[in-house]
Parts: C-alpha cells; sequence; structure tokens
C-alpha cells in the first residue's frame, strides 16, 4: 500500500468517523466495553492506558468507569518533550484537572509520568486496522516510537496492545512498514479480534 493510497484511507476513515451521530458513537462504546470485557487481562491487569477521545474517535467513558469500579489504574497518554515522536503516561481519574497539549488533546495536568514499560495493557486509537492486527494511525508515529521495545521482545513482555475502533474500520490488508507494532487484539462494537491468532493462522 503506497502513501497515496493510505493517505487516502486516513482522508475517507476519519471522514466516517467525524460523521457518525452522539447516538452511534454512544451506542458503538457501550458494546466496545462488553468486546473488551471478553479479554481476560482487560478485567485484571493493574495498569491501563487508553487515550481521550477525539475527531470521532470511539469514546472510552464506559471503559473507564468500569476499570475504576474493579480498582484497576487509568492513564492517559502524556507527550514526552524529551523525545521526539513519544509518549509516556500519567494515571486519570475522573475529574481530574487536564491540560491541553499542542495537538489540542487533554492531558492530565501536573501528574506523576508513568513509561510505557511499566504499563499492562493500552488501548490503542486508530484509523483503520486489519484483522492481523496492522493499524493505521494518523500518521505521527507516536505509538510506533512509543512501542517499539515490543519488536524487540518478541512479546514475552511489555504491556498486551489493543486497538479499539469502529468494525467499519476494518480492511482486508495493511501493508505493514518497517517501524509498525503490530496489535496483539482489536476491539470493534462487533467483536474482539486476536490478531496474534491470525498472524499464526
Amino acid at each position: 500500500m503506497n502513501t497515496e493510497i493510505r493517505t487516502r484511507l486516513r482522508t475517507d476513515m476519519a471522514a466516517r468517523r467525524v460523521a457518525l451521530g452522539a447516538a452511534e458513537r454512544i451506542a458503538a462504546a457501550d458494546d466496545v466495553a462488553r468486546s473488551l470485557e471478553r479479554l481476560p487481562d482487560f478485567l485484571v491487569d493493574a495498569h491501563v492506558a487508553g487515550y481521550w477521545a477525539v475527531r470521532g474517535e470511539l469514546p472510552l467513558n464506559l471503559v473507564v468507569a468500569s476499570l475504576h469500579g474493579r480498582g484497576q489504574h487509568y492513564h492517559l497518554p502524556v507527550l514526552d518533550e524529551s523525545a521526539p515522536r513519544a509518549l509516556r503516561f500519567a494515571e486519570y481519574r475522573t475529574g481530574d484537572p487536564l491540560k491541553a497539549n499542542r495537538f489540542g488533546i487533554p492531558e492530565p495536568r501536573n501528574a506523576v509520568l508513568v513509561d510505557p514499560q511499566e504499563l499492562d495493557l493500552v488501548l490503542v486509537p486508530l484509523l483503520a486496522f486489519d484483522a492481523r492486527g496492522n493499524r493505521l494511525g494518523t500518521g505521527g508515529g507516536f505509538y510506533d516510537t512509543t512501542f517499539s521495545f515490543l519488536r524487540e521482545s518478541k512479546r514475552t513482555d511489555g504491556p498486551l496492545l489493543v486497538g479499539v475502533g469502529y468494525a467499519f474500520q476494518q480492511v482486508e490488508a495493511l501493508h505493514a512498514q518497517d517501524w509498525d507494532v503490530a496489535l496483539d487484539y482489536v476491539a470493534t462494537e462487533q467483536q474482539l479480534i486476536d490478531c496474534r491468532a491470525e498472524r499464526s493462522a
């Protein structure tokens, strides 16, 4: 998949996502929460990271509430100003003070930062994905840079990466770039996909 096709796919998926009505988005969020609960790790992992939904991304409000209800810790990404295209994470509880980063995305204010290696599971936003766990993001490379250590670990340690998106964002195949970090699972409003099983099939 060349650059032009990837750009066109990003534009198309972003437009479809933003065009969703509030009722559709809320219904999908409810069903995604149920899909995630089919993953045992999601129910017990102590440190789970997610994202603050912007530009039509699937909201995680219900997910955050369920995590806190079970006594798990929820973290939001924070731009790592000491390293280009990298993220660290900070614990967030509903109502905590936030500040906008340079992209206008809210981050916890004055929070203790956590390195990605300390997380157990990460809910990753996306624009498109395939069943093998290849992901198309917005093109900034932040998640691939942040979790590049997982390419070396052969997935024997480090957090599970779980893509979160709408079912319409699934495509037949995405060509992986050398720097891409594959997802372990993808949760949509229709199903939980085990990408590792798909890759080994």
